[in-house]
């Protein structure tokens, strides 16, 4: 695993521009180009405050503020899953003429997805200073919780990108489980309204350790739950080391499969 963080680091500079090139793709042709990136949560927000909050009746204080924490935090998970799904595919010419590590790949998809999560907590901010949510220490930490959802990311990028390369309707299939995978997370509703029976579905998700706590950082201004978290980077971390020995078994013949 360390060789290939190693032989990663080696090629930073390809790394940069594989980034580069996948966001002004991902805006290309648009006349808003780059906006999008703070458009699509904003827009979304505005939905979701509406059939939530005046035809659901989530009864919450700033319940604008509460949702958008949860859409900009499930935008980097799901983006770069369903951007990744396909990034082997799209770059077949690529890796047919030259080597380079094809972890580069997805790794540069989930990087976009972070950069676009940064644009995405300026506007954050902006909105808790506007509904006077008090802001202390606790959200110092949204580095820390935003790398291990980062590293969580990789790893089911890394895994899907390569299985879809084999299975080509997989692509499909997991486009259809992240909407489903959307409302069994915490997002447009807190976590005690969810009803006892269905505690234990909720409570596997592993997407919910990393909302809720954001939503307790940002929202509640308190220190996440250290065991859940500390849980959650287990699993990340469990998990990238699997996809990395996947990845790395089947990416020996993408060059032919493709």
């Amino acid at each position: 695993m360390f060789e290939k963080i190693k032989e990663v680091y080696a090629y930073r500079q390809m790394l940069e521009s594989l980034v580069l090139t996948d966001l002004r793709t991902r805006y290309k042709g648009s006349i808003l180009g780059f906006f999008w990136t703070l458009l699509n949560p904003l827009l979304l927000l505005c939905v979701y405050s509406i059939v939530f909050k005046f035809v659901v009746r989530i009864q919450m204080d700033n319940y604008s503020s509460f949702l958008f924490i949860g859409l900009i935090t499930w935008n980097v998970f799901s983006q770069s899953i369903l951007s990744g799904a396909g990034v082997i595919i799209r770059n077949a010419g690529l890796i047919k003429k030259i080597y380079f590590p094809k972890e580069l790949l997805p790794l540069s998809v989930v990087i976009g997805g972070v950069l676009n999560y940064f644009f995405s907590f300026l506007v954050l901010l902006f909105i808790l200073i506007i509904n006077k949510i008090a802001i202390g220490w606790p959200i110092l930490l949204f580095p820390l919780i935003l790398f291990i959802l980062s590293i969580f990311t990789l790893a089911l990028t890394m895994l899907i990108s390569a299985l879809n390369v084999y299975f080509r309707d997989l692509e499909h299939i997991v486009g259809i489980l992240i909407m489903g995978w959307f409302y069994l997370t915490p997002i447009v509703f807190p976590s005690n309204m969810i009803p006892n029976e269905l505690h234990l579905i909720f409570d596997l998700n592993p997407i919910r350790i990393f909302v809720e706590g954001f939503q307790d950082i940002y929202y509640y201004n308190k220190f996440p739950n250290w065991s859940e978290l500390l849980v959650g980077t287990i699993v990340s971390f469990v998990l990238l080391v699997i996809s990395m020995k996947i990845f790395k078994k089947l990416s020996r013949n993408f060059a032919e499969v493709i």
